[in-house]
């Protein structure tokens, strides 16, 4: 009986520690106690951090250009150095007749996205020992987009942004959509990044349920949905 007694209170115990271990680290830990590891875990896949895989809209080639007319392919951050270039098919009229050609398949590019503001998100890149995180000047909800690929793009950050910034918004159910009030964009010896500022008078909050964030950087496409549920620390959402 006490043998069964011993062995029932320990696996009791290993039960309680595999799922505290399951927990995640800021759920069970203060932000002090937090290791570069755990830092780097928030930063790569949390509520408020996650590699999204966005979609590219196709280029166009030249004679659909010129139908539309415009001359040329389309420039600046989102289109050069993003994806293949176009290039014309050569089919013989047998291979168009027998149906044999098939078009390329769509195109997708690995971004990293991340809430800037949020607490947790903000304590990690400290801990992580990340330089210079990029900011915008004033209040609000700040959504960054890592990884951007492109060459080096010169010029003022707000203007190159400018152009995105009809190009966002913030979806809730049963609510007007959110647009950012200022978009800059970065370029860092790592790569390009671009901010988004959505103004606190959104007044996002748990009965939100979810977030949809949505935006177009030249032919890159993103449309990601968070769990507000998930996206608090010690009962306090964090955005």
């Amino acid at each position: 009986m006490c043998r069964h007694r011993a062995r029932l209170f320990y696996l009791v115990c290993v039960c309680a520690v595999s799922l505290l271990a399951a927990e995640p680290v800021w759920k069970i830990k203060p932000v002090a106690s937090w290791t570069q590891e755990d830092a780097r875990q928030i930063l790569a896949e949390s509520p408020w951090a996650r590699t999204v895989t966005a979609g590219l809209s196709r280029l166009q080639n030249e004679d659909a250009r010129r139908e539309g007319g415009n001359m040329g392919q389309s420039h600046g951050v989102g289109f050069d150095g993003v994806g293949a270039r176009p290039v014309r098919p050569k089919l013989d009229l047998p291979t168009i007749l027998t149906k044999a050609y098939t078009p390329p398949p769509a195109e997708f590019v690995k971004l990293r996205l991340r809430w800037e503001t949020a607490l947790p998100v903000r304590a990690a890149e400290l801990k992580a020992g990340e330089i210079d995180p990029p900011t915008l000047d004033g209040e609000g909800y700040k959504v960054a987009i890592y990884d951007v690929p492109g060459m080096f793009f010169k010029g003022d950050p707000k203007k190159l942004g400018d152009p995105l910034r009809k190009l966002a918004t913030l979806k809730r159910e049963g609510k007007p959509d959110v647009k950012p009030s200022r978009v800059e964009v970065f370029q860092r010896q790592d790569g390009i990044v671009v901010v988004y500022l959505f103004p606190l008078s959104a007044e996002l909050s748990k009965r939100d349920r979810f977030i949809e964030f949505d935006a177009v950087i030249g032919r890159i496409i993103i449309g990601e949905v968070f769990d507000v549920g998930l996206m608090q620390m010690q009962g306090e959402l964090q955005l």
